[in-house]
């Protein structure tokens, strides 16, 4: 296990930080590894906690679609830490562990056994935005049938925010 490439920010250690530190941890019950290192930043925590508290908590999308977005994001790219931290709440959000067990695998979604109806379009969607950026029509035209356009928004922006995310963790050793 790597060392993290940015020294972590010890909560309590920067009284400038006290009340950023404090509606962190009022949010998200503590603060973490990834915050403690984005503490570097005052105006990149703000923006990012903003940013990702909208995507976890203030958009329609159902929870464990939500976390299977970031199960395989984690998976994909090689984000352990990511997909540890998510697990709970994929469990929460309903997802069963043999879906969660599966994903770790990184299989072809058109494989994973135990999916929701349309999930594996949305696991689709996310491995070519990841792996590719470009979204073939032929991915897009399956969930243009399903979802609404704030549905695809928010699909798609949460792809988005956990491939930052996970590169994010990757490239500083986050939790590695």
């Amino acid at each position: 296990m790597s060392a993290s490439r940015v020294s972590p920010v010890v909560p309590g250690t920067r009284p400038g930080l006290a009340a950023l530190e404090a509606r962190i941890g009022a949010a998200r019950g503590r603060i973490s590894p990834l915050y403690q290192v984005l503490l570097n930043s005052p105006a990149v925590v703000e923006g990012w906690e903003a940013m990702l508290t909208a995507i976890r908590q203030k958009t329609s999308l159902a929870p464990r679609l939500r976390e299977l977005i970031i199960l395989r994001v984690a998976t994909l790219n090689n984000a352990p830490y990511e997909f540890e931290a998510h697990v709970p709440h994929a469990l929460a959000g309903g997802m069963p562990q043999a879906v969660i067990d599966a994903l770790r695998g990184n299989p072809a979604p058109e494989t994973v056994e135990g999916l929701a109806p349309g999930e594996a379009e949305v696991l689709a969607l996310t491995d070519a935005m990841t792996r590719d950026i470009e979204v073939p029509d032929a991915v897009f035209a399956p969930l243009r049938a399903r979802y609404d356009d704030a549905q695809l928004v928010e699909l798609t922006a949460t792809v988005g925010a956990y491939n930052m995310v996970s590169r994010f963790l990757v490239a500083l050793r986050v939790g590695h």
